[in-house]
């Protein structure tokens, strides 16, 4: 199939939880993008990351030129489209896979029936039998 995502559960304190929704609200994003953050930045670095209270990091800016994490500014309206997009990707991808199913369904029937049922339309154009006529129903109906 695909990429599935997985949910992992994090157990905190209540005063650790508070600090986390602080952190979230200053960033104005939800609980669970700080989350998803620091597990990707976890990922992203091999396992090698160290969390810090931020002026330890302004400092250690200060004495480097290089900063950990990286930060980068990205507008809000990024963010909302880009979810917007997975959504909709996924969505899309759903349909494909119900249209591809509905389609081998489709050549399991043609395959199941007799050759001598099946009339192709190119054939009909050839006049062959012209005065043979043909009518679109189920055999039910006849």
């Amino acid at each position: 199939m695909g990429n599935k995502n997985k949910t992992i559960s994090f157990r905190v304190s209540e005063d650790k939880f508070e600090t986390l929704r602080e952190i979230a609200e200053e960033r104005d994003i939800s609980l669970s993008a700080v989350f998803r953050d620091y597990v990707d930045t976890l990922v992203a670095h091999d396992g090698q990351v160290k969390v810090a209270p931020e002026h330890e990091l302004e400092a250690a800016a200060e004495s480097n030129t290089e900063s950990f994490p990286p930060k980068v500014e990205v507008p809000k309206s990024f963010v909302r489209e880009h979810e917007r997009l997975e959504l909709e990707a996924e969505h899309l991808r759903e349909q494909l896979e119900e249209h591809k199913r509905y389609v081998t369904k489709l050549r399991q029937q043609l395959d199941e029936m007799d050759q001598d049922e099946v009339i192709h339309l190119e054939d009909l154009d050839e006049g062959e039998e012209e005065d043979a006529s043909y009518r679109i129903g189920s055999f039910d109906d006849l």
